[in-house]
């Protein structure tokens, strides 16, 4: 069963070939790669002529990671999408097989979140049982794509930075029946590089887009608790980490987005979000 490996890329053309690289090395036999680059103004499309396997696209508008995963998944006749960031890469050379082999013997699971390194992060970890989850990282996941395009793929976020798209997701992938499952041991290294990251824009844009999450998903008996807790919280970690700035601009930011998000409001059942939530919790 095909996979298709897709790397959304703008302006790391220095840490690009890395993700590419260990792409190609995976061991699983019938894959295709494809990069989207988002408008790069850096080196990125003279990477073109060192990788002739990998299909290019680009994209000449700044589009979102929710967007671009969305175009990618959109196109393709593969049953599987493994998104990796342009920032990480394998650490092995068998992440994919793991990670297909397994949806291929479970169809209740529609999702893998692999085990995510970050710079700092304890040393990588044996291989263990998989577990359920509620939650992947956007930066080395594997979908199904018919239990995704079930669920009308992802919802757009109103800024061009992620937050919560993930979450959002697997809400409604949860909703049908449909699991994630999260496998530890079976790495892909984040290095976060700073390289095109705003650390105070994204802050600001992540706010925004999990309020917005919020607003789409949570039943409507929850919804005006669960807001005020979550803008409590977010208030008092942004003062933690002199964020304060970027918290008010996520506000505006949702203020300004909230007409046409209450337009697209589809809450999941009370029973699901609740089960949820807990899963969340307990996966934390």
């Amino acid at each position: 069963m095909k996979v298709l490996i897709g790397i959304i890329t703008r302006n790391r053309a220095a840490y690009l070939p890395l993700a590419i690289k260990s792409a190609l090395a995976q061991d699983y036999p019938d894959k295709e790669i494809a990069v989207l680059d988002i408008a790069s103004t850096d080196e990125t499309p003279s990477l073109r002529p060192q990788f002739p396997q990998v299909a290019w696209e680009r994209s000449e508008l700044r589009l979102g990671i929710p967007e671009s995963r969305n175009l990618l998944m959109g196109r393709t006749d593969a049953p599987y999408f493994f998104s990796l960031d342009d920032d990480a890469w394998f650490l092995r050379n068998d992440e994919i097989s793991l990670a297909t082999r397994f949806l291929e013997e479970h169809p209740a699971y529609a999702v893998v979140a692999c085990d995510i390194l970050l710079p700092g992060d304890q040393p990588k970890v044996e291989r263990g049982q998989p577990r359920d989850t509620a939650l992947f990282v956007g930066c080395g996941h594997l979908l199904r794509l018919c239990d995704v395009a079930a669920v009308n793929y992802y919802a757009l976020n109103p800024t061009v930075y992620g937050g919560s798209e993930e979450t959002d997701l697997s809400m409604r992938l949860y909703e049908k029946g449909k699991k994630t499952v999260f496998l530890p041991g079976v790495h892909v290294w984040h290095e976060r590089t700073m390289v095109g990251r705003n650390i105070l824009e994204q802050y600001s844009h992540n706010l925004c887009n999990d309020l917005v999450s919020l607003v789409r998903r949570c039943p409507l008996p929850d919804l005006s608790w669960i807001i005020v807790a979550r803008l409590l919280h977010q208030l008092r970690f942004a003062a933690a980490r002199g964020r304060v700035k970027a918290y008010f601009k996520g506000l505006r930011l949702f203020t300004t987005a909230f007409p046409a998000v209450i337009r697209t409001r589809e809450p999941v059942s009370p029973p699901t979000f609740r089960a949820f939530m807990r899963l969340k919790r307990s996966a934390a």
